[in-house]
């Protein structure tokens, strides 16, 4: 089962007695921020929840599945998260 944006609003509303238009304005404009944030390249660190930074991927040599030819594939930036302490600990 996923848990969808809209799945997370409501539930937060429904917790919080906050309505469901505020709860999604906040959610949304958090994760806004985390996304401009990373794309300056800087690290969002949420303490006891995890960490989130862009790592640079090296250029490397690819394969085409089709032809079995190689192909280079460029660097690229990629997101990558690790998670905090309560996370660890409560996921198992």
């Amino acid at each position: 089962m996923t848990l969808t944006k809209k799945d997370l609003v409501l539930k937060i509303a429904k917790n919080s007695g906050i309505t469901q238009l505020h709860v999604k304005r906040v959610v949304h404009a958090t994760l806004h921020q985390i996304v401009e944030t990373l794309k300056e390249g800087q690290t969002i660190e949420l303490r006891n929840f995890g960490v989130f930074k862009v790592k640079q991927r090296a250029p490397r040599r690819g394969r085409n599945p089709k032809t079995g030819q190689e192909v280079p594939v460029p660097s690229k930036r990629v997101v990558v998260f690790k998670p905090g302490l309560l996370m660890r600990l409560h996921i198992k």
